[in-house]
């Protein structure tokens, strides 16, 4: 019974070794996109396989140049940060229709993933993401409000950018809150090869 544990095993490890280079190819292959902010650099990957149309969306308006010169306009310290809808005047910047919500992906809204905002309504998402800057268990399907929210993607390199956005001060701008006193700009948003 003790060797055919062993060799069950070692059988095990064999093929975790042997898949280990072919899952980190696999995220390899998916699309990364790169953000330089004012605030300093980030890059995430996106999982097309878990969330297709919500990924497509986000690309199409990587590729529209859509979020470069749009700010992070809510910064929650334990929370979030938020942004990719308005310029550092907080105008809010035109879109195209809404995604239908792709939430029930077995994704979670932990720490460093990036998720699509939206409104009451679930299927209202459209430009505006945000990044977890803590482990979001009330976000996840089906809370909070019976549908949860879209993770999409993680941050995989400049965490400490998001760190320090999550630091700034806040006010109020007319009626929003969390607002960084001094914008956070995001430069551009790019494909990263």
């Amino acid at each position: 019974m003790g060797r055919w544990l062993l060799n069950f095993m070692l059988r095990g490890l064999l093929i975790i070794s042997m898949l280990g280079p072919w899952a980190a190819q696999a995220q390899d292959q998916n699309p990364k996109v790169t953000f330089q902010t004012s605030a300093g650099n980030f890059t995430v990957v996106l999982y097309p396989d878990k969330a297709p149309k919500t990924v497509a969306n986000f690309l199409q308006y990587v590729k529209d140049k859509h979020y470069n010169g749009t700010i992070f306009h809510r910064v929650i310290p334990n929370f979030m940060v938020q942004g990719g809808g308005f310029t550092n005047t907080m105008q809010q910047k035109a879109t195209r229709p809404p995604v239908p919500l792709e939430a029930n992906n077995k994704l979670n809204n932990d720490r460093g993933t990036i998720a699509m905002a939206r409104t009451g309504d679930p299927n209202s998402a459209t430009a505006q993401f945000f990044i977890n800057v803590v482990d979001n268990q009330n976000l996840n399907a089906p809370r909070p409000d019976g549908y949860g929210y879209t993770v999409f993607g993680k941050v995989i390199q400049g965490m400490e950018t998001i760190d320090k956005i999550r630091s700034a001060p806040t006010t109020s701008a007319g009626m929003y809150q969390d607002v960084p006193q001094t914008p956070i700009v995001i430069n551009s948003a790019t494909l990263a090869p």
